[in-house]
């Protein structure tokens, strides 16, 4: 072991300084992979230099997710002390099902929980527990509130339908829950959006009424708290209103952006979360921990047990159930993701943790303002977001995302609202300057200026 942490280091130093020198990776054809390096398995044990070369080159060739110029998803940039959480988690290998086998580790995972739930506003009684990532975290929660609806499902399958309701800017996984819980897509109703593509709650409403009125039964509405494009946030406070009055599950997908509960200054944008009854984020995006670390959070945790909890006697011998996380978990074997947010959390606590999602505000104002005041950019984002949808030169969005994907010069992606195409650039590395962000934006004008009849003739050949 002391042998291979010695590789590690070694390996983990190159990567580092080929970060600094090559910050974006030159993609290698998947057709041609086999081509570059070798990754079949063989029945015979390989040298350790053949083995130390090998693997060298397969960590430098992939996608450095965070070198200073990646802006491709909604994770980026690396949180020293949440990595050391997280080696540390894999070197105890520790499963969360119960107090017997992880020990204190369970008391780290219950420490953020009660945290983030006095945090976001829930009172005693509430629970949680972490998630395999934000669609596991929408799933469990329309699967609570499917069970809320009507306990006897579980045991009965549905004998009527249930209508669920999510913005047409919501994440796939709410159609994908939609489907995993038995109440078939047909009866996910999308509600529209204005301008800016927050939800409409007039529309929501309307549209409520109107199943009723056709003998069908609303259970839940979603809420999204940083949509996956623009990065906008439904209007919570009055959503939840609607809830209330048709006594529906409200359910706040905060997957990208619900980091901002941290946040005094942003936490406006939040306003009405306290009366949700479930509230999912992810610390690996806003808050820079390594994949995967997501969690939810629900106002009253006898809906965890009910919808999750089963007896087994070979797991849960010891301890109470409020220390045998299994029960109210959808995994039985479950890594030990809380550590790293632990790790980082303790290091430069909430204090620092708001200092981090409010620098990565900062940087998005800088950069909405920047594409903004250029004439050479048309914005399609309202600047209150991490989100900064813009086209430059009337440039082809995708055209040029791949461009610049393909000759290692940016990675960045491409998004749509509505009739728009366009690229989306994401805030998410607090790493990251406002030096950073204007490197971005020159080093992609440099390449449009250099490429530009290239792109152009692209476009009208797409065209």
């Amino acid at each position: 072991m002391q042998e291979d942490l010695k590789t590690f280091i070694e390996i983990a130093n190159k990567l580092f300084e080929d970060e600094q020198h090559n910050p974006v990776v030159f993609p290698i054809n998947p057709n041609e992979l086999s081509q570059h390096i070798d990754l079949t398995l063989n029945d015979n044990p390989i040298a350790y230099n053949e083995f130390l070369e090998t693997l060298t080159k397969l960590v430098l060739q992939t996608p450095k997710t965070s070198s200073k110029l990646f802006f491709n998803q909604l994770f980026g940039g690396r949180q020293s002390k949440a990595v050391l959480g997280d080696l540390l988690s894999i070197l105890l290998n520790n499963s969360m099902y119960t107090y017997k086998v992880a020990g204190p580790q369970i008391g780290v995972e219950k420490e953020i929980i009660n945290k983030i739930c006095n945090i976001v506003g829930y009172e005693d009684g509430s629970g949680g527990t972490f998630t395999v990532g934000g669609s596991m975290s929408n799933f469990m929660g329309m699967l609570m509130a499917r069970d809320a609806a009507n306990l006897k499902i579980r045991e009965q399958g549905f004998t009527k339908p249930l209508i669920a309701y999510t913005s047409i800017e919501s994440h796939y996984s709410i159609i994908k829950s939609a489907s995993f819980i038995g109440m078939g897509k047909n009866n996910l109703r999308f509600i529209s959006t204005n301008e800016k593509g927050e939800m409409l709650t007039s529309e929501l409403e309307k549209q409520i009424l109107e199943d009723i009125a056709n003998g069908y039964t609303p259970f839940f509405v979603n809420a999204t708290a940083g949509t996956t494009v623009l990065g906008v946030f439904d209007p919570i406070d009055e959503i939840s209103k609607v809830c209330k009055r048709y006594n529906l599950w409200l359910h706040v997908d905060g997957a990208y952006c619900g980091g901002v509960i941290f946040s005094k200054k942003h936490k406006s944008l939040i306003n009405g979360l306290e009366k949700s009854d479930s509230f999912n984020f992810n610390a690996h995006k806003m808050l820079g921990t390594p994949l995967v670390c997501s969690v939810i959070v629900v106002k009253n945790k006898k809906h965890l047990y009910n919808s999750f909890s089963v007896d087994a006697d070979y797991l849960y011998q010891t301890d109470g159930d409020d220390f045998n996380l299994g029960k109210t978990s959808f995994q039985c074997g479950r890594k030990n993701e809380a550590l790293k947010l632990w790790t980082l959390w303790k290091s430069v606590g909430t204090f620092g943790l708001e200092k981090m999602v409010n620098h990565l505000f900062d940087l998005s104002k800088f950069a909405y303002e920047y594409v903004n005041k250029h004439p050479d950019y048309t914005v399609y984002s309202s600047g209150n977001s991490l989100s900064i949808c813009f086209n430059y030169k009337g440039i082809d969005a995708s055209n040029l995302c791949t461009a610049l994907y393909e000759d290692a010069k940016l990675v960045v992606g491409f998004g749509n609202f509505r009739e728009d195409k366009f690229i989306r650039l994401v805030t998410v590395n607090a790493n990251n300057t406002e030096a950073d962000i204007l490197n971005f934006f020159k080093e992609l004008e440099g390449y449009v200026d250099s490429n530009e009849l290239t792109l152009r003739t692209i476009k009208k050949v797409v065209s």
